[in-house]
C-alpha cells in the first residue's frame, strides 16, 4: 500500500465475515455478514459499480450493536448480471437479501450514492418492512454520477482486460473522480473490484449496467416514503449540493435530517470513514431512543 494504515483500518478489514447467496428472480445474489443475528440489522448498500467490499472496513465498526449485511446487487460484485437495471429493480435485489438475511425485525438501509436511492425506493415502496433508511450522498432531481458517467461517458462501459493486476490496478479511478487522502482504503476498493478471467484481469462490474437502464422519476418517491429517514451529505460534495439538500428535505415533509460530514466530497465513506461512522451511530443511537415522528407519514398542508 502506498500509505501506511491506521490499526483501526488493519483490524476491520481482518474482522471475519459470513458469505452468502440466494435465487432472486433467477438470478444469485451475492450477500456479506458481520456479527449476532440477534442484533438489530443494518442493510449496507454499495453505489453504481461498486459492490460489497466498500462497506468491509466499516461494517466491523458497527458489529457491536448490529447485525449488518453488505450485498452485491445485481451486475455487481459477485452477483450475476442481469438484461436490464433500474433503480427499482436494484431495490427488489436489497429487499431480497432483507428477507433472506435472517433480520429478527425491521432492519435500517444505509445507501451511498446509487445505493442511497436504492435505499430510497425501498423505503417508498415498502416501508412497512423498514425501520429506516439513511440516504448518504445521494441526489435526488438530478441524475446520480455513476448513470449519468455510465450514459455519457466511459467509466462502465469498458470491459478491457488488463494482462497484469498491477496494470489494472492503475487504471482504477472513483466516479466522480475526486481527491482521496486515504490512499490505503482506495488500494482496498481497487483490488476487491477486479477479477481474475483467462487473459488476465477485469472489472467485477456489468459494463451494461448503465446501457440497459431505465431511469426513474426518483423526486416521486420521496413522499411516499413511511419510515423513518435521514441524509448525509460531504461538506463538498458536488453530487448533492445544499439546494439538493433542501429539495429533497421540503419534500419528505421535513422529517429527514440532513447531516453534513466535514472536509468530505462525494464518496465521504472513503475520504472521512470515521466521522461517518460518528454520525451514523449518532442518528441510530437516536432512533433506538426516541419515537418516530407522526408527521413522517403524511404531507404537510
Amino acid at each position: 500500500m502506498t500509505q501506511s494504515c491506521p490499526a483501526w483500518f488493519q483490524t476491520a478489514i481482518a474482522t471475519p465475515f459470513e458469505s452468502h447467496q440466494l435465487d432472486h428472480q433467477g438470478i444469485r445474489l451475492h450477500y456479506r455478514t458481520w456479527g449476532n443475528p440477534n442484533l438489530p440489522g443494518l442493510l449496507l448498500v454499495h453505489g453504481g459499480g461498486a459492490h460489497a467490499h466498500w462497506w468491509t472496513f466499516l461494517a466491523p465498526l458497527l458489529m457491536q450493536q448490529y447485525y449488518v449485511v453488505a450485498l452485491d446487487l445485481s451486475g455487481h460484485g459477485e452477483s450475476d448480471h442481469r438484461p436490464h437495471y433500474a433503480i427499482s429493480t436494484f431495490a427488489t435485489d436489497a429487499l431480497a437479501v432483507s428477507q433472506n438475511a435472517g433480520f429478527k425485525s425491521a432492519p435500517i438501509f444505509v445507501g451511498h450514492s446509487m445505493g442511497g436511492l436504492v435505499s430510497l425506493a425501498a423505503a417508498a415502496t415498502h416501508g412497512e418492512l423498514l425501520k429506516g433508511a439513511i440516504i448518504v450522498d445521494s441526489p435526488v432531481r438530478k441524475q446520480d454520477p455513476e448513470s449519468r458517467e455510465g450514459q455519457y461517458g466511459r467509466s462502465f462501459r469498458s470491459a478491457k482486460v488488463y494482462p497484469t493486476l498491477e496494470e489494472a490496478l492503475k487504471r482504477f479511478r472513483l466516479v466522480p473522480n475526486q481527491p482521496c487522502e486515504n490512499s490505503y482504503i482506495i488500494d482496498h476498493i481497487a483490488k476487491t473490484s477486479l477479477k481474475q478471467v483467462e487473459n488476465g484481469w477485469t472489472w467485477k462490474f456489468d459494463p451494461n449496467i448503465f446501457v440497459n437502464y431505465t431511469r426513474e422519476p426518483l423526486a416521486e418517491f420521496l413522499p411516499r416514503v413511511t419510515c423513518r429517514i435521514a441524509m448525509m451529505r460531504g461538506e463538498f460534495s458536488t453530487v448533492v449540493p445544499p439546494e439538493t439538500g433542501r429539495f429533497m428535505y421540503e419534500n419528505l415533509n421535513r422529517s429527514a435530517p440532513l447531516i453534513e460530514i466535514p472536509q468530505a466530497h462525494h464518496h465521504l465513506i472513503l475520504d472521512q470513514p470515521l466521522a461517518f461512522i460518528a454520525a451514523l451511530r449518532a442518528v441510530l443511537a437516536d432512533w433506538e431512543h426516541s419515537d418516530p415522528r407522526q408527521s413522517t407519514t403524511h404531507r404537510k398542508n
